[in-house]
């Protein structure tokens, strides 16, 4: 699902340029949003993946602790 963000996010800002490029700057401005708007649902995929395997890590030590 984060490459679909990604895609995503990169697509809309290419088609903001070209609207930007073609001076339909309300279109591009929105188009934009809509990109920046994929971009942080990719980070925030990334770090909730991020947060899991850090409390997995996390959870493996106190297991190891409590049967030292």
């Amino acid at each position: 699902m984060k490459l679909i963000w990604l895609i995503v996010s990169g697509v809309a800002i290419a088609l903001a340029a070209v609207f930007l490029w073609r001076g339909d700057f309300n279109t591009a401005f929105v188009i934009a949003a809509i990109g920046l708007v994929a971009w942080f649902l990719n980070y925030r995929m990334q770090l909730q993946d991020a947060s899991a395997e850090r409390e997995i890590q996390v959870g493996e030590e106190i297991e190891d602790d409590s049967q030292n």
